[in-house]
């Protein structure tokens, strides 16, 4: 069992990591024109709209709070006056707002696909399995936020923060209850197949428009 433990909580996390850095990096290199989303939106517009600004919503929304909760520990949290206790609260509450903003949002993506003909015509398996695997990981997270209930910031937490800092602690995810677990293991996995997917686009996001200066525009009148 502690081999089992050390391997699923140690060492598949690095794999993982490595193949999502190295992927990319050889992703970039190797198909830098087909760094894209793939956008289906020329063929059919109908159902996009709602799904794709949920999913994506909901998505960045669930990154961002993964990483204020989980990588910033406890006590930095104490010291604006949020207990433990408060902690969970939000993370609850907002978890289950992005959670359901997700889910609802890919699995309108997916029955999108699945009920358009010129869609299903040219989704390929790599899209199936992006989205199968989008499905489970946000449906195990949305369910351990409902029916969970687990205190993760003395566990999970500490257990991702040693991730990053290479000293992981394997112990440490032996009372974590199975759901969480298994949440874990498929975000690891789905986070190495995404320099292999449509994924990649993420780092194609234009956030250097708001930084762009203005554009003037200036009339120009016909001499006659």
């Amino acid at each position: 069992m502690d081999l089992w433990y050390t391997f699923i909580f140690t060492v598949f996390p690095y794999v993982c990591l490595t193949t999502f850095v190295v992927g990319h990096a050889y992703r970039y290199v190797t198909d830098r024109f087909g760094w894209n989303a793939r956008s289906s939106e020329f063929l059919n517009k109908k159902g996009l709209w709602a799904g794709s600004v949920l999913f994506h919503v909901g998505i960045i929304l669930t990154v961002f709070g993964h990483a204020g909760g989980l990588l910033i520990p406890q006590s930095v949290f104490d010291l604006f006056g949020i207990d433990a206790q408060g902690h969970m609260a939000i993370a609850y509450w907002s978890g289950l707002a992005v959670g359901v903003a997700a889910f609802a949002g890919v699995l309108l993506l997916g029955w999108r696909r699945l009920n358009q003909p010129r869609l299903k015509i040219v989704t390929t398996r790599n899209d199936a399995i992006t989205l199968a695997g989008l499905v489970v990981v946000i449906g195990i997270g949305l369910f351990n936020v409902v029916f969970g209930h687990f205190n993760v910031l003395y566990s999970v937490a500490p257990w991702i923060r040693g991730i990053i800092t290479f000293t992981p602690d394997a112990t440490l995810m032996k009372a974590v209850p199975l759901g969480y677990q298994l949440h874990v293991i498929a975000a690891w996995a789905l986070l190495a197949f995404s320099p292999f997917s449509r994924l990649v686009h993420i780092w194609s996001a234009p956030l250097f428009y708001f930084f762009r200066p203005p554009i003037v525009f200036r009339r120009r009148l016909r001499q006659f």
